[in-house]
């Protein structure tokens, strides 16, 4: 078998390594006042960055980095601290001795109390990085505010009914006080229990017995009079009901008036609707009437005028064809020479050949007439001692000639 040879090291290696390690540690302790790199502050934590000692900045949630002369950052929790006191040789105000029971809650001073921070840091830094210190102080606090506040009152307003809930509230009030001296703030402030001596607890029982009495009595005559009221409002109940249900009827009666007025209003409306659409109606027929008389006035006004206008045509056309006529016996009046031509020159026309004509002196009648078939004699005289001549003609005609 072969021997494995296991190296072995001086005394002065195992020193020598010793020595590096220690000033390792202590460069590293040193050089550590000069620096830190990703300190992380929680969610729940406030930091405080120091600089050559000096508070340089306080800072929420995050991670930090810095570098320089004597240099760290320190971290304050802002979590609850829970706190439980118990103190059994509490005096009341008349001498008789209780114990207590309290219980709460203590915040150190967050982001939004920077302030504090700066100015209470050097002396209660301890209370703010220490939850023990900080319970230990608000403990000691805590006892005396009991003192305090039991002190001043008697057994009964300390410990029976709601004289506990006044004792927890005295209790908050002189602890809150009391720690804001450390910058501390307490919250949640209970007296879960009450510690009392066995003399102290029979007398309590006497106290709550007669209590109990004077509350029945008390329950007695309020549930008296809470009866009384209750017949009372009944009884008021019933006479508004009545009352309600009889302006309820009188209301509704009105609101039937009311609507049969209404309904007569708008009868009357319908009415005289109906009335104004028949004197519309009339009065359009009227309209239609007189439009139509006026349209037959003016048709035979039309025709007045077209017959007037033909009467005056006719008149006209009778003058002009009578024109010639008036002319003529305007002529003939204004001239009798020119008629007595035309006569003349009318008789000479009527003759003819086989004509017979007799000329005799005028104012001489002729003797001989010759008969003939339509010869008929007749004698005709004219004065200025013109000879006239008539001639019957076969046919019936007469010709008469004058000289």
């Amino acid at each position: 078998m072969k021997n494995v040879s296991v190296p072995r090291f001086g005394n002065r290696t195992i020193l020598i390594a010793i020595v590096a390690v220690v000033l390792f540690f202590l460069l590293y302790s040193f050089s550590s006042q000069f620096f830190y790199f990703f300190e992380r502050v929680e969610e729940q934590e406030v930091g405080v960055k120091f600089r050559s000692g000096r508070i340089s900045e306080i800072v929420g949630p995050g991670v930090y980095s810095d570098v320089g002369l004597f240099v760290r950052l320190e971290r304050v929790s802002s979590e609850a601290v829970p706190f439980r006191v118990t103190d059994e040789e509490l005096i009341t105000l008349d001498k008789q001795r209780i114990g207590l029971v309290v219980t709460g809650d203590v915040f150190r001073p967050g982001v939004a109390h920077v302030e504090t921070i700066r100015t209470k840091w050097a002396q209660y830094n301890q209370h703010y990085l220490n939850d023990e210190v900080a319970r230990a102080a608000i403990e000691d606090r805590a006892r005396q505010a009991m003192k305090v506040c039991v002190g001043d009152r008697i057994f009964d307003d300390a410990v029976i009914g709601t004289a506990r809930d006044e004792l927890r509230a005295c209790i908050d009030t002189e602890l809150d006080e009391l720690a804001s001296s450390y910058g501390l703030n307490v919250d949640n402030v209970a007296v879960p229990d009450v510690i009392l001596l066995e003399e102290a607890q029979d007398r309590l029982d006497e106290i709550v017995q007669s209590r109990l009495q004077t509350e029945k009595a008390k329950q007695d005559e309020l549930r008296a009079k809470a009866e009384a009221a209750a017949e009372q409002a009944r009884q008021e109940g019933a006479i508004r009901v009545e009352q309600s249900r009889i302006q309820e009827e009188a209301r509704q009666q009105k609101a039937l008036a009311e609507l049969d007025k209404e309904k007569i209003e708008a009868q009357k409306a319908v009415i005289e609707a109906e009335r104004a659409n028949e004197l519309a109606r009339v009065e359009a027929q009227r309209a239609i009437i007189e439009a139509e008389k006026a349209n037959e006035l003016l048709a035979a006004t039309r025709e007045l005028e077209i017959q007037q206008a033909r009467a005056l045509a006719a008149a006209e056309q009778a003058k002009a064809d009578l024109a010639e006529e008036i002319a003529l016996a305007e002529l003939y009046t204004n001239n009798p020479a020119f008629l007595q031509r035309e006569i003349a020159q009318a008789n000479a026309s009527a003759l003819r050949e086989t004509d017979k004509v007799i000329f005799t002196p005028e104012g001489v009648a002729p003797t001989l007439v010759i008969p003939g078939p339509g010869i008929v004699p007749t004698v005709d005289t004219a004065a200025a001692g013109n000879a006239t001549a008539t001639v019957t003609e076969p046919n019936g005609d007469e010709a008469v000639t004058t000289e």
